[in-house]
């Protein structure tokens, strides 16, 4: 989140409109909710976890035992469950 100046960006109306509610504070505008990146995408942490989460599966798939996959990724063993298990 950047900080910007409403007098440099908004019509002198809108910046009196404000006034009339809020004068000489910092005022938080949220985005359009259309435009909001979901959690992890911008951080690229999102892709990292499903990435992961597909590695688990696979060597699960391949005989790895619950327990063994817990300990190599450092996950409860319910965690583990709930990625193997997942459709």
């Amino acid at each position: 989140m950047d900080y910007k100046n409403g007098i440099e960006i908004l019509p002198q109306e809108l910046i009196a409109e404000i006034q009339k509610y809020i004068s000489g504070s910092l005022i938080y505008i949220p985005q359009v909710k259309d435009m909001r990146k979901e959690w992890g995408e911008v951080s690229g942490v999102k892709e990292e976890i499903r990435l992961r989460n597909c590695e688990i599966k696979e060597k699960f798939s391949k005989g790895l035992k619950i327990d063994q996959l817990a300990d190599e990724y450092c996950l409860s063993i319910e965690t583990i469950k709930k990625i193997v298990y997942k459709k």
